[in-house]
C-alpha cells in the first residue's frame, strides 16, 4: 500500500453569498425559490480570487523532466484533418498510431537496409510524490531514455532512474538517485466533477514552471483504442512539454497526469485529456511494487449495447458489454462464456459498456476468482472465473482477414440486403445494399457477412428470411444479427420495417 502525503494548501479563497451574486448581477428584485437552478449553485464554487496561493505551495513539488537516449528514426504521414497528439511522443511510440492510423513509414532516403537510429533529447514534466524521490510521469516522456534528469522550480537538478512503466496506461515511476526530505504533493481521494477548476503546472515548450488554469470539460473520454478509456478532459492550456505535469484541484491535490491534446497543428486549443487520479495510483502502487503492472484477463472481445440491440437480446435497457467472440483457451472460453451474451454484472457490480468491463477486470489480480453475471436467452446465467494474467503483446497481434469473394447473383431482401451464400465459409454475403434502406442506414457494406440471424446461423437467403419471419411473429420490432467484416465479429440490432 503506497502512502501518498503532500504539501497542502489551505483554503484561502473567500466566495461571494448568494445574495451578492444576485445583486451584482441585476437580478435583486427577483424571487429565487428552491426549484431554481441559480438557488441550488453553492457559494462557495463562485469564481477564485487567484491560484497564486496554491500554486506557490505545489511548485517545488513539480519537475521538469529532460531524456537523452537513442531511437530508431520512423516518420510517419499526417492527413490535414483534425488529429490528436501526444506532447512529446517519440515517433516509434504505439500511441503514434491512434492519430497517425493512416500514415506511411518511409524508408531510409539513403537506401541503407535495416533501421537506422539517432541520438535524440527530449523533455516533459512530473511531480514528486513521496519524500524520498518518487516522481510520476508519463511513459512515452522517458521512453527510449538512456539518462534522465529532473530539474525543480528552484533550478535545482538531479538525476534518475525508471523503476518501472506502463505503455498501455502511458504513465511512468521515476526515482530520484539519493534524495530525501523532497516536497511533495498528494493525490486527491475525491474525483473530479465536470466543471470543477484545474490549475495545470508543467514545462511546456521547455521554458520550465509554467501554470495554467481551466475548468473540467468533460469525464470519462475514451481517446485511445488501447488504454482504459476515462481520461479527463480540460480547458486548460496544455502545450508539448506538459506531458507527465499534474491537474491540481483548488485544494492543491492531484487530479490527473497531462497526457494528450486533440489539436490540428500541435498547439493548445483548449482540448486536453489528464489520466484521473485514481488510475494513476492503482498503476504507480504496482510500479512501486516490482516496476511492472500485471493485469488480469479474462478474454473476450466486446461491442457496447445500443437500444436497438437492447430490444434485440430482450434487454430493459442498453446497458453491458456484448461479447462477439470469446478468445479461444482464455478463461472466458473455458468457463462457457458465449459469443452473443452479454456480461451485466462483475461481482455483483453492473457493468455499463466495454471500458467499464475492461476498466472493472484490469484492477482484478491474475488468479483471482471472479463471478461473472451475463445476460443470455432473455435470463441471468452466472459463471465463476479464474482470471489469467493479460498478455498485452499477445492481445495486440493482428490477424490478416481474408475478404471474402463476391458471388454473383444477389436476392434481395425486405430491408434492403442482397444476400448469397458465402463462399467462403459460413454465414450468408452481403452483395449489394440498397440505398435509403434500412440496411444501409444501420451501415451495412457489401463484402459483410451475416453469420447468424436471432441466433440461427445462416447459410442461405431462406434461413435469414425465416428468422426475420420468427421475429415479426413473436412481436418484436429488431433482429439480432451476427456481423463479420474483415475478420471483426459483431453484433447489430436491425429494424424490419
Amino acid at each position: 500500500m503506497v502512502h501518498l502525503n503532500t504539501i497542502k494548501t489551505r483554503p484561502w479563497l473567500t466566495a461571494a453569498s448568494l445574495t451578492a451574486i444576485v445583486a451584482l448581477s441585476g437580478l435583486t428584485g427577483m424571487a429565487l425559490t428552491s426549484h431554481t437552478a441559480t438557488a441550488q449553485i453553492n457559494a462557495q464554487s463562485a469564481m477564485p480570487s487567484g491560484f497564486a496561493d496554491l500554486v506557490e505551495a505545489v511548485s517545488p513539488a513539480v519537475v521538469s523532466i529532460k531524456v537523452d537516449g537513442e531511437q530508431e528514426v520512423r516518420r510517419f504521414g499526417n492527413g490535414p484533418n483534425f488529429q490528436f497528439d501526444f506532447p512529446d511522443l517519440p515517433e516509434d511510440h504505439p500511441f503514434r498510431e491512434f492519430f497517425d492510423q493512416f500514415g506511411q513509414q518511409f524508408g531510409d532516403p539513403r537506401g541503407e537496409q535495416g533501421p537506422r537510429t539517432r541520438q535524440f533529447q527530449a523533455s516533459g514534466s512530473g511531480f514528486v510524490i513521496s519524500a524520498d524521490g518518487y516522481v510520476v510521469t508519463n511513459n512515452h516522456v522517458v521512453a527510449n531514455a538512456d539518462t534522465v534528469t529532473v530539474t525543480f522550480d528552484n533550478g535545482e537538478e538531479m538525476p534518475a532512474t525508471l523503476i518501472g512503466s506502463d505503455e498501455r496506461t502511458d504513465l511512468a515511476l521515476l526515482k530520484i538517485d539519493g534524495a530525501s526530505d523532497l516536497p511533495y504533493v498528494e493525490f486527491s481521494e475525491t474525483e473530479v466533477r465536470v466543471g470543477d477548476w484545474v490549475v495545470a503546472v508543467g514545462n511546456p515548450f521547455g521554458l520550465g514552471g509554467t501554470v495554467t488554469a481551466g475548468i473540467v470539460s468533460a469525464r470519462g473520454r475514451d481517446i485511445n483504442p488501447s488504454s482504459y478509456g476515462d481520461f479527463i478532459q480540460v480547458d486548460a492550456a496544455i502545450n508539448r512539454g506538459n506531458s507527465g505535469g499534474p491537474a491540481f484541484n483548488v485544494e492543491g491535490e492531484v487530479v490527473g497526469v497531462n497526457t494528450a491534446i486533440f489539436s490540428p497543428n500541435g498547439g493548445n486549443v483548449g482540448i486536453a485529456f489528464a489520466i484521473p487520479a485514481n488510475t494513476v495510483q492503482q498503476v504507480i502502487t504496482d510500479l512501486m511494487d516490482d516496476g511492472m503492472v500485471t493485469r488480469g484477463f479474462l478474454g473476450v472481445n466486446l461491442q457496447g449495447v445500443n437500444q436497438s440491440l437492447a430490444e434485440s437480446l430482450g434487454l430493459s435497457e442498453a446497458m453491458g458489454a456484448l461479447v462477439t467472440v470469446p478468445t479461444p483457451g482464455s478463461p472466458a472460453e473455458q468457463a462457457g462464456i458465449q459469443s452473443g451474451d452479454v456480461i451485466i454484472a462483475v461481482n455483483g457490480e453492473p457493468i455499463e459498456d466495454p471500458v467499464d468491463l475492461s476498466r472493472t477486470i484490469s484492477r482484478i489480480d491474475p488468479g483471482t476468482e471472479v463471478d461473472i453475471t451475463v445476460w443470455r436467452d432473455n435470463q441471468e446465467m452466472d459463471f465463476t472465473i479464474a482470471l489469467a494474467t493479460l498478455d498485452v503483446a499477445a492481445l495486440e497481434e493482428r490477424q490478416e482477414a481474408t475478404p471474402p469473394a463476391v458471388p454473383a447473383e444477389p436476392v434481395p431482401t425486405d430491408v434492403g440486403l442482397a444476400l448469397t451464400p458465402n463462399p467462403n465459409g459460413d454465414g450468408v454475403l452481403v452483395e449489394e445494399v440498397e440505398p435509403e434502406s434500412i440496411a444501409a442506414a444501420a451501415n451495412f457494406r457489401p463484402g459483410d457477412v451475416i453469420l447468424e440471424a436471432n441466433k440461427t446461423e445462416l447459410s442461405s437467403q431462406d434461413d435469414f428470411e425465416a428468422a426475420a419471419a420468427s421475429v415479426q411473429q413473436s412481436g418484436r420490432a429488431n433482429i439480432l444479427l451476427k456481423v463479420e467484416r474483415d475478420g471483426a465479429v459483431r453484433f447489430v440490432g436491425l429494424p424490419l420495417s
